[in-house]
C-alpha cells in the first residue's frame, strides 16, 4: 500500500522463551488512529509480546477532516497479516480488543457500502449548524443528558449538515456508523456498537446508556438508522477472515473503546485520584471513575463512557502534537530534535512577547467555538522562529490549565499523569505544562497506552484479571513545577483569555 511508510515488528525475550513452555492465552489488540495503525499480541499483564505498526506519511496528516474507510480497513488487515507472519509461537489468541478515535461518522447503504466519506472530529464544516442548534434547543439540558455540547465534531451537527448539503447520500443511507462500527462490520460481518463509541456521538443518553430518543426525533433522524447499542460484546470473526487467519479462528471481539478512554486505562488513570493529560495529534485531559455522570457538568467539559459502569469526564483540544508537527514542517527550525528542544528550553517563560490562540483546527474545550482560528499576536522583526514554537507550546498548555480548573469540580486534587508520543519526544513541553499547571506531572508507562488500555479492559471482561487497576504502571520521570514560572504563566493565561474574548467569543 502506497501510504505505508514503516512497519515495525517487535518481540520480547519472554515471548521467545514461551515457545518452549506452556502457551498462554493472548489478546489481539488493534489501535487505529489518525496517524497510523498498530496491531499487537498482548499478555495478561497488558504487555506487548509482538507488534506491528503501520504509519502514514506525515504530509497526509495536515488535513484529516475526511478519511477513506476502505483504506483504513486495508491497513488493519495488512497489520494483522504481518503480525501473524512471525515465526514465533505466540500461544493461543482468544480475545480481540479495539481502540480507535471517537466522533467519526459514516453512512452505509443496505449492502454495507459507504454512502458518505468518513467524517472525523476535525471536520468543522457543520460549525454554523452547531451554532444554530444553540438557539433551537435547550443546550444545557442536552449537555446534561448526552454529556456533549453542540459542536461540529459530534453527530447531531454532522447529520444535519449531510441532510442539507448531501441530500442524496443522506437518503440512501440505511445505517449511521462510526469507524469503529465499520471496522467491526468488516472483521465480524455484523454491526457492533458498544457503549463507549456511542457515548461520544452526542446522541447517547449517558444515564440510560441508550440513544437519546428525544434529541434523535427532534433531529428527524430515523430511529432504525441507528445501530443497537450493546452493553457487552462476544462476536466471532467472519468466516472469510477465519479462513484467512486460522490462528484467530477461536477469537471473539470483546471490547471496542474510544482511544481517549483506553489511553486513561493504559496509562494507569482509572480512578478520581489521577487525571490523564494526553498529547497526540490533538490533546485532552480526562478522569475516569465508576459511578454515575456528574449531576452538574461544567460547560467546558464533556462526559462519555467506557462501559455501563465507568464514566469519562474531560476536555479536548483540537490542536496538540499535530500543531507542533505543523510548526516543524512550516518554520525554519533546527533539524536535530534534541538541539531544538534545548533551544526551546533556553527561552525564559513568556519572555518572547507573543500571545498565541492555538486554534489552527478550531476549538473544542473550553469555549466550543468550531470557527475559532489560530493567531500569533505580538510579532516583530526580532521574533525568532523558535520563540514562536515556545509560545505555541505555552499557549496549548494554557488551554490545558483551563480544563484542569474545570476538572477540579470532578476530581479535586488529583495527580496529573502525562501520556502521548508527542510528549515522549519533547520533555521540555512536559516541564512547561507542569509550570503552567503549578502541579507535579508524572510521565511514564507504556508508549502505546491506548492499545494497552483496550487489552486490559478486555482481560477484565473475560475474567483474566480482577480489575484494570490490578496491573501497575511504571513512572519514568516526575516534573516538578517552578513557582516563579507558574506565577508568570498565570498572567499569560489572563492575557490569552483577554484576546480570546476579543477575537473569538
Amino acid at each position: 500500500m502506497s501510504s505505508i511508510l514503516d512497519e515495525l515488528v517487535e518481540h520480547s525475550p519472554e515471548m521467545v522463551s514461551m515457545s518452549a513452555g506452556v502457551k498462554q492465552l493472548l489478546v489481539l489488540g488493534l489501535d487505529v488512529g489518525t496517524s497510523g495503525v498498530r496491531a499487537a499480541f498482548i499478555d495478561d499483564q497488558g504487555d506487548e509480546v509482538a507488534a506491528v505498526k503501520i504509519g502514514r506519511d506525515t504530509s497526509l496528516l495536515s488535513d484529516f477532516t475526511e478519511l477513506d474507510p476502505a483504506h483504513l480497513i486495508d491497513e488493519v488487515i495488512e497489520a494483522v497479516d504481518r503480525l501473524l507472519e512471525s515465526p514465533i509461537a505466540f500461544g493461543r489468541v482468544d480475545t480481540i480488543a479495539i481502540s480507535t478515535f471517537w466522533h467519526s461518522l459514516l453512512g452505509i447503504d443496505v449492502n454495507g457500502s459507504p454512502t458518505t466519506p468518513l467524517l472525523t472530529w476535525a471536520d468543522t464544516r457543520a460549525t454554523q449548524i452547531a451554532k444554530a442548534f444553540r438557539s433551537q434547543f435547550d443546550e444545557t439540558a442536552i449537555h446534561r443528558r448526552t454529556g456533549c455540547r453542540f459542536h461540529s465534531s459530534y453527530w447531531p451537527a454532522k447529520l444535519r449538515w449531510l441532510q442539507t448539503e448531501h441530500t442524496s447520500a443522506f437518503e440512501h443511507t440505511t445505517t449511521w456508523l462510526g469507524f469503529a462500527e465499520y471496522l467491526a462490520l468488516q472483521l465480524c460481518g455484523e454491526i457492533v456498537m458498544g457503549i463507549s463509541m456511542a457515548s461520544a456521538t452526542g446522541l447517547l443518553n449517558q444515564r440510560t446508556c441508550d440513544w437519546d430518543w428525544e434529541l434523535v426525533n427532534a433531529l428527524n433522524v430515523a430511529s432504525d438508522t441507528l445501530p443497537e447499542i450493546r452493553r457487552s460484546l462476544d462476536v466471532p470473526l467472519s468466516e472469510k477472515l477465519m479462513l484467512r487467519w486460522p490462528a484467530l479462528a477461536d477469537t471473539k471481539l470483546r471490547i471496542i473503546v474510544g482511544d481517549g478512554a483506553s489511553n486513561n486505562v493504559g496509562g494507569g488513570c482509572s480512578t478520581k485520584d489521577s487525571i490523564a493529560l494526553m498529547v497526540g495529534t490533538s490533546g485532552a485531559m480526562r478522569v475516569v471513575f465508576e459511578g454515575e455522570p456528574p449531576d452538574e457538568l461544567p460547560p467546558s467539559l464533556w462526559c462519555y463512557r467506557i462501559d455501563d459502569r465507568r464514566i469519562v469526564v474531560g476536555g479536548a483540544l483540537s490542536d496538540g502534537g499535530g500543531l507542533y508537527r505543523w510548526l516543524q514542517q512550516s518554520l525554519i527550525l533546527n533539524d536535530d530534535p534534541k538541539e531544538l528542544a534545548g533551544e526551546i528550553a533556553a527561552i525564559e517563560a513568556d519572555s518572547h512577547g507573543l500571545t498565541v490562540l492555538p486554534f489552527w483546527s478550531g476549538e473544542r474545550s473550553t469555549g466550543w467555538s468550531g470557527d475559532a482560528r489560530g493567531a500569533v499576536l505580538g510579532l516583530t522583526q526580532q521574533t525568532r522562529t523558535v520563540e514562536i514554537v515556545r509560545a505555541v507550546l505555552e499557549a496549548i498548555s494554557y488551554r490545558f490549565a483551563l480544563i484542569a480548573r474545570a476538572l477540579e469540580t470532578v476530581a479535586t486534587g488529583a495527580e496529573i499523569v502525562a501520556t502521548g508520543n508527542a510528549l515522549r519526544s519533547s520533555p521540555v513541553w512536559i516541564q512547561i505544562i507542569a509550570d503552567v499547571l503549578g502541579s507535579r506531572v508524572s510521565f511514564g508507562g507504556s508508549p502505546e497506552a491506548s492499545i494497552r488500555g483496550a487489552a486490559l479492559l478486555a482481560l477484565e471482561a473475560v475474567g483474566k484479571i480482577d480489575n484494570i487497576e490490578a496491573v501497575p504502571v511504571s513512572v519514568d520521570e516526575v516534573f516538578e513545577p517552578d513557582r516563579n514560572r507558574h506565577a508568570c504563566y498565570q498572567k499569560a493565561i489572563e492575557r490569552q483569555e483577554e484576546f480570546y474574548r476579543k477575537l473569538v467569543s
